[in-house]
């Protein structure tokens, strides 16, 4: 990972903290993790300022998180990040919501859990999955392998890999290049 001067001597978060942890990992000193114990780091990773964490989080090789991300699901969400994947800033992944049919109430402070109805599913980032800026991302997408959203969409289905995704609801716009980017994965070890 190639970081500059200045990422170099700032302060950096205590990885101690975290389930696990691989070599060449930045993460900044201004993050929020709130179940560090659940949340496990490959090699090559760069987390910035502003991330905001609050569930299971299993992130592979080659990663990048942006500022200003938050990744919400409380002890039982789950992200799965595989290799070579990147999340822009501002970009926000729920891994956990309520459900909004009238059918229970918010999930709020004193109110009682049975009067509740929270949709808890995995949010999967496929090996060179990628996400722009200020991209919402709702419980249970699996975004396919190679697959990118463009800035400020919002996924809702799961992706197709390799392709391209824009808008409200996000939706194909084209069929995004791979063999190059294989072909630089397979020279830093990785296979297709």
């Amino acid at each position: 990972m190639s970081a500059d001067a200045g990422e170099l001597n700032s302060p950096q978060y205590d990885k101690s903290k975290l389930k696990s942890v691989g070599e060449d990992v930045f993460i900044s000193a201004q993050v929020e993790i709130r179940r560090s114990n659940l949340v496990s780091i490959g090699n090559h990773v760069a987390i910035d300022s502003g991330l905001y964490l609050t569930c299971q989080a299993e992130i592979g090789d080659y990663i990048h998180i942006g500022p200003g991300v938050i990744i919400i699901g409380g002890p039982k969400g789950l992200l799965q990040m595989g290799h070579f994947t990147n999340i822009a800033l501002g970009s926000k992944i729920l891994c956990a919501s309520d459900e909004f049919l009238g059918d229970s109430l918010i999930t709020t402070p004193g109110i009682p859990l049975e009067y509740t109805k929270v949709i808890i599913k995995p949010v999967i980032f496929e090996r060179f999955a990628n996400v722009c800026a200020n991209v919402v991302i709702l419980p249970g997408v699996t975004l396919g392998e190679g697959s990118v959203v463009g800035a400020c969409s919002l996924v809702t289905k799961d992706t197709e890999p390799w392709t391209i995704y824009v808008g409200i609801p996000a939706r194909p716009l084209k069929m995004r290049q791979k063999e190059k980017m294989l072909e630089y994965a397979k020279k830093l070890g990785y296979f297709n």
